[in-house]
Parts: structure tokens; sequence; C-alpha cells
């Protein structure tokens, strides 16, 4: 691994952000099984339900809900958005996120978020957690191809000048990591959200890690 010209592993650090900074993997969850409910369609499984978490809404709704038809897609997601609004207020990021970006940028990272949410969903998420200025930038689900497909970080890569050996992205699901593999970067990936930890290692990132903590120790050393 050759050193980059900043002397940074990384200069830039592509974080997910629902259950990767954010916790709301659950809440999300338990959101999509409630509008499911209110259909009368077949209610997912938390397992299934769970594993969409980072998709854009058609593919999301494609995988947990296939019965549904397209032509419905819209009053599921107004559903689901009243549901997710309603218990908004009780999310928050996971402990230690601040004190990790803040440390990161202290030490010349720039960072981004590259997420399944819209952007106004993820608007609101960085102006209520109060951390939006720590990111050069930001890419959601509903600006561009959805993950796997690497468009969200090769868009990041463009508009902040860098390239994929310059770039690490970290996150909790598969989705995450199938996205970074598919633009050539590395990946960390974090087993407290919304995929299983056999799911990562699948996919073969640098590190999987437990907690904030543990991932905050990995990128101060490893980035």
């Amino acid at each position: 691994m050759g050193r980059v010209k900043s002397g940074l592993r990384y200069p830039l650090i592509v974080f997910d952000w629902d259950g990767t900074l954010f916790d709301s993997a659950a809440v999300i969850t338990d959101c999509i099984q409630l509008a499911a409910r209110d259909m009368a369609l077949p209610v997912p499984d938390r397992r299934t339900a769970s594993h969409v978490i980072g998709l854009g809404l058609h593919d999301s709704l494609r995988h947990a809900l296939p019965t549904l038809p397209e032509t419905q897609y819209a009053q599921f997601l107004a559903l689901y958005r009243r549901y997710f609004i309603e218990r908004e207020d009780t999310l928050s990021l996971f402990p230690g996120v601040p004190e990790m970006l803040a440390g990161l940028r202290e030490r010349g990272h720039q960072l981004a978020v590259a997420t399944g949410k819209p952007r106004r969903g993820l608007d609101r998420a960085l102006q209520a957690s109060g951390i939006g200025a720590l990111f050069a930038a930001t890419r959601c689900g509903d600006e561009t191809r959805s993950k796997p497909h690497p468009a969200m970080l090769l868009e990041l890569m463009a508009e902040l000048a860098l390239d994929k050996n310059e770039l690490l992205m970290i996150g909790d699901t598969s989705h995450d990591l199938g996205m970074a593999r598919n633009a050539g970067v590395d990946a960390v990936a974090v087993a407290y959200g919304a995929h299983s930890p056999e799911s990562l290692h699948a996919l073969e990132p640098r590190a999987c890690v437990a907690s904030v903590t543990e991932l905050q120790q990995w990128l101060m050393t490893h980035a």
C-alpha cells in the first residue's frame, strides 16, 4: 500500500448513515413491518426487513415486499415515513460518533456520507444531529444509483478530486461493502448495525469492528 500525497492512507473516509453512524436500524425495520401491516401485505420478518436497509427505495421494496405493485409504492412510502417521523425524535447518533468524526477531521481526513436515505431525510438527520458541517460531501439514494452499484462512491471521488486508492468506505451492510468492492475501494465493516458479522466477513473488508470505539481505534491506527 503506497502512501498518498497527504500523508494519510485514506484522505477521504465515506460513511454509511443508518446503522453505521446513526442508531436507527431497529426503528427502520419496525416501520417497514408496520407499513406492510397497514396495507394488508405479508409482513416481512425482521431479518428480511433489516436486510434492505441501505438500499434505494425501489430495490428495498422489491426485496422486502415482492407482492407490492409499483403503483402502490408511494402509498407504502407515505405510511413508512409517517411511522418513522413519529419515532425520529427517539433516535440519535451512536455514542462516540461525534468525537470520532471530529478527531478524523482534526487529523486531516475529509469525510463524506453515502446512504440509501432520500435527500430530505438525510438533510433532516444531519441538522438534528448537529454534525452536518463535518462532511465535505454527501450522496443519497434518490440522487443516483442504489447500492451496491458504485455510483455514489465514484461521484464522491469525482467531486472531491480523489482516486480509489485514497478512499475508505465504512458501513454496516453487505450493500455498503458490495458498493466498495464494485468501486474498487477498501472497506471496513461495522458489526453493530443491520447485517450479521457473517454476511459482512463474506465480502472481505479490511476489518470488521464491533463498536464505535473499536472503529475509532482502527481508523487512528490504519487510516
